[in-house]
């Protein structure tokens, strides 16, 4: 269960802040306004320590209790943010029918980054069968990296297993569709402050759109907003 404690605000406000700021194309001077017309006065500033602190901790919560498990056949792509004006980069994959399997924010688009991203997503779903990108040489590295992982296991005696790895643009179509769903709701951000920020903030909207399409164990029995409030116990 969360902490609200030593809050100066309710459960609910600072719930619904955060996820107004998470779901929709909004500033945070939007959503200062917006909660200002149901009575409640919050500085702009305020919002935003509440998104980077419970943003994180609802999705950890999402993915440990209530994530279905996405099909074994992964599409796997990058995009991108900025970062203190800088270029920052988002991996993300989806299975083959478009459900969220995992999200990385990193500061470089390299190998290292891609075998962090490829351990984080196997950690929580266990190995794909399949995993389909675009022609880029660095996620393919990252790709090979873990097969190599899987046949040095299967030479310490475990069992031979090696994903297939596919390079067809076309096939990825569908993890480059569903980046346009986030960039939505980042291009109101108009950039991030920090790294911690950026990865707190992308958390949270991750995490909704995942419950936007039905990842919840719950999905049919509650709506959107009444998951991600109940995330929180």
């Amino acid at each position: 269960m969360i902490s609200f404690v030593g809050r100066h605000f309710p459960k609910d406000i600072i719930l619904m802040t955060v996820r107004w700021y998470v779901a929709y194309p909004l500033s945070y001077r939007n959503v200062e306004e917006l909660i200002a017309e149901r009575g409640v006065k919050v500085d702009h500033a305020t919002v935003n320590r509440w998104v980077i602190k419970y943003s994180p901790e609802l999705e950890n919560i999402f993915r440990k209790k209530y994530k279905r498990q996405p099909n074994l056949s992964w599409r796997m792509d990058e995009t991108y943010l900025k970062i203190k004006g800088k270029d920052a980069y988002l991996y993300r994959a989806v299975d083959k029918f478009g459900e969220t399997i995992d999200f990385m924010v990193s500061e470089k688009r390299d190998k290292k980054a891609v075998k962090r991203f490829f351990k984080k997503a196997i950690s929580q779903h266990g190995l794909p069968e399949k995993i389909t990108m675009d022609k880029s040489g660095a996620n393919k590295a990252g790709a090979d990296f873990i097969n190599l992982l899987l046949v040095l296991a299967f030479m310490l005696g475990g069992f031979f297993y090696q994903i297939m790895i596919r390079q067809i643009k076309y096939l990825n179509n569908i993890v480059e569709q569903d980046h346009r769903f986030i960039k939505k709701i980042t291009k109101a951000m108009m950039g991030f402050k920090a790294f911690h920020s950026a990865q707190a903030t992308i958390a949270g909207i991750e995490l909704h759109h995942m419950l936007k399409k039905s990842q919840h164990s719950s999905a049919a029995n509650i709506t959107v907003f009444e998951q991600f409030y109940a995330l929180a116990g």
